[in-house]
């Protein structure tokens, strides 16, 4: 375990709620066995809060990296001082970098941590088709990851018309005729379907979409890591469908993440 001293660099982790994340317990540990003398902390930060607060953290003269969790991926993609197109393209970010001459750089890796934890579990997306729920930081990203996979059409729902339209107009742009939009999902045809929304967190929340409608081969994944058995996953598993949970989009993340920071 890493000792906390002076000499500490900081990385931080903003979220609105904070208490499901789980990257603190993947990456220090992993900090620790390489002898990195940082630590990544959690830190609550309600929407209103979040300009103040990423200004404040920018004045932390030994932070060297943000991550990004629900719901800030979106926001600070206009916080940070530039941007890679997939970010720009999937319009969120979930990691920034300090870098030397003090201006902030953002990337976003949730589709690639997705994507490696499909392949991982036997679940190739490439040439599948995919609906999608969730048109928000964490699903714009997977959303850009598995058309550059190579996904044979992905249909993408969310329940408000200006993001899906944004996201939509811009996927569209980038992947003719591959990218289709709805206020509902699209199931009945679905080799993959995703729950890319904070719905699942709570124990009380309802499955994100009903599961009896897809057909009996799909696969049936979720990106919420706590609890790791959603109501989704849970109704999937009931119905005998493959179901792919939240952890791997994040265990596959964590090379990437060390290599962003140069760590």
């Amino acid at each position: 375990m890493t000792t906390i001293s002076g000499t500490t660099r900081l990385y931080a982790l903003l979220g609105d709620p904070i208490t499901q994340v789980r990257a603190p317990g993947l990456l220090n540990p992993v900090l620790a066995r390489r002898g990195v003398d940082a630590v990544l902390v959690p830190v609550h930060v309600p929407a209103a809060a979040l300009p103040e607060v990423v200004a404040g953290l920018r004045q932390v003269a030994n932070l060297d990296g943000m991550l990004v969790t629900v719901p800030h991926k979106a926001a600070l993609l206009h916080l940070a001082d530039r941007a890679t197109d997939r970010a720009r393209l999937a319009g969120s970010v979930n990691a920034l970098r300090r870098e030397p001459d003090g201006t902030w750089s953002a990337d976003t890796f949730d589709g690639d941590g997705f994507v490696r934890g499909l392949v991982a579990a036997g679940h190739d997306p490439r040439d599948r088709r995919v609906c999608l729920v969730g048109a928000g930081g964490a699903g714009s990203a997977i959303v850009v990851a598995l058309l550059d996979a190579g996904v044979a059409a992905l249909h993408l729902a969310d329940t408000d018309p200006i993001r899906l339209a944004a996201l939509g107009g811009r996927l569209s742009a980038a992947y003719p005729g591959r990218v289709h939009t709805a206020p509902r999902p699209r199931l009945a045809d679905a080799d993959l379907a995703v729950n890319a929304t904070p719905v699942g967190l709570r124990p009380a929340d309802p499955a994100p979409f009903p599961v009896a409608e897809l057909p009996a081969w799909a696969v049936v994944a979720d990106i919420i890591m706590s609890p790791a058995e959603t109501p989704l996953l849970r109704a999937a598993r009931a119905r005998g469908l493959a179901a792919h949970p939240g952890e791997p989009t994040l265990s596959h993340q964590i090379d990437a993440y060390l290599d962003f920071f140069r760590l």
